[in-house]
């Protein structure tokens, strides 16, 4: 076997850094009394600038000011971590949560399938670097040597133990991962790095550190086997994100909803899917949350789709009160059924596919404004149509190419319709001009006293329109018309 790790050595200030703060801004995680908070991590940038851990906020403030420092979220972490678990899902379905910052994928049975170690250490970086995280990946062949090497090394790869055992022999003691006690005193007995720990006998070292801390020696040189929890990706999306400050517009909503639709994107890569419908749950800080369905009429992925249909779901809802938290949540995860293109195609697509432009129009205009027209078995032409918003099961019966022959062959031998049938005739004045077919007879529902029996006529009139139209069995015996042609 052969283990790649990826270590996120600021996770923990990833996971709680705001949308509108980029990584490049020195910041500081804090933990300990309100008063005097003391810094227990901070980025590559605040460390250039000389806070380090164990500094108290306000000495590090001194020395970068306007540091932010944040507080720890457990729960942010966890969510970040499989998130990012669900991108390296990809690449292999033998995959463990390292907790608390790193991510085990085992990779020797993928090697083939991308070409090679340098072929899949090109695609997982191009993936890993669109997060914007710090990280760490190598690859060796055990799982613990691995993530005791990403605590310190970038980009190695190795492919036996002896190279393993050989660089792990020259990590300092105290980043390999034994309880800060242990290492502690091996220190103070001279043994500051892994390689003379190594060579000491096994009792003399047992009696040193302990069984425990041999164990982990043992498995971090693959000498005995390691039992890592695989990963399962969920099986449902949900996020929640709480602002600093209440949000009072639509428009400032956006950037991250942005952010946490591209979460989703990502998600749904990870599990060759898409998504079907998904909720917006707005919270406000003394009212009810406001709930907004963002249903799609095909499963999509594309993160800016979904952004714009959420941005015309969301312009439709008048804010009760100011936002203080914005959650995603979304269940309906069907297959996504991909695009066929024509493989010698090679102009671009100018034209929106049919199932987007109705999304579109629906999340502007709303469910119930788009709607298609639907046959009814009935022979009466004011009764013979239906209109009906369109969802997803109209959207299945108008689009389907059975349905379309069904509807072809039952209207072989039949007399031309009109496109505009009207719900009520109506007198058609003055008298068209001239007849071009007819008479057709229609004759139904004598059982549920709507007796029709009309002989219907294709006409012209003066204006050079074609109609629809019966002559009335009445006194007045005019013309009525029933609908209009293209």
């Amino acid at each position: 076997m052969r283990w790649a790790c990826l270590y996120f050595p600021e996770l923990p200030l990833d996971a709680v850094r705001p949308p509108d703060c980029p990584r490049e801004v020195p910041a500081a995680l804090v933990d300990g009394p309100l008063r005097s908070p003391r810094i227990v991590l901070s980025n590559a940038a605040a460390r250039a600038a000389g806070v380090h851990p164990g500094q108290s906020l306000a000495a590090a403030r001194a020395l970068q000011p306007g540091l932010p420092g944040w507080r720890r979220d457990g729960e942010a972490e966890q969510h970040l971590l499989t998130l990012l678990a669900d991108t390296a899902y990809r690449y292999s379905g033998e995959l463990s949560l390292a907790r608390p910052r790193a991510l085990l994928v085992e990779i020797g049975a993928s090697l083939d399938l991308f070409g090679g170690w340098p072929a899949l250490e090109r695609r997982l970086r191009e993936d890993f670097d669109g997060w914007n995280l710090a990280y760490r990946l190598v690859a060796a062949p055990v799982a613990a040597g691995a993530r005791v090497l990403a605590g310190l090394h970038d980009g190695i790869a190795l492919t036996t133990h002896a190279q393993l055992i050989n660089i792990l022999g020259n990590i300092p003691v105290e980043n390999c991962g034994l309880e800060r006690k242990t290492s502690s005193n091996l220190i103070a007995m001279g043994l500051t790095r892994l390689g003379p720990l190594f060579a000491l006998p096994r009792i003399e070292l047992t009696r040193r550190i302990g069984p425990q801390a041999l164990d982990h020696l043992d498995r971090m040189r693959g000498l005995v086997p390691e039992a890592l929890v695989s990963y399962q990706p969920p099986t449902r999306y949900a996020r929640r994100l709480e602002f600093d400050y209440c949000i009072d517009s639509v428009q400032a909503l956006l950037f991250p909803l942005q952010r946490m639709l591209r979460d989703l994107g990502r998600f749904l890569v990870a599990r060759d899917g898409g998504v079907q419908s998904f909720e917006l749950i707005l919270e406000h800080e003394h009212q009810a949350t406001t709930r907004i369905t963002v249903g799609l009429l095909e499963a999509q992925r594309d993160p800016a789709m979904l952004l714009e249909l959420a941005h015309a779901r969301l312009e439709r809802v008048a804010l009760v009160a100011p936002v203080q938290a914005l959650n995603v949540m979304a269940d309906d995860l069907p297959a996504l059924r991909p695009l066929h293109e024509d493989l010698f195609d090679t102009n671009p697509r100018e034209t929106l596919e049919w199932p987007v432009l109705i999304e579109r129009l629906r999340a502007r205009l709303g469910d119930q404004a788009v709607g298609c027209f639907l046959e009814v078995a009935d022979h009466r032409p004011e009764r013979a149509w239906r209109w009906q918003a369109l969802g997803k099961a109209a959207l299945r019966e108008t689009m389907s190419r059975k349905a379309f022959r069904t509807a072809m062959s039952g209207l072989r031998g039949v007399p031309p319709r009109p496109l505009w049938l009207l719900r009520k005739a109506i007198p058609l004045r003055p008298d068209p001009l001239r007849i071009l077919a007819g008479p057709e007879r229609i004759e139904s529902g004598w059982w549920d006293g709507e007796d029709r029996r009309h002989d219907y006529y294709v006409v012209q009139t003066r204006a050079g329109q074609r109609a629809w139209a019966y002559v009335a069995r009445d006194e007045t015996a005019h013309w009525m018309l029933q609908g209009w042609f293209a």
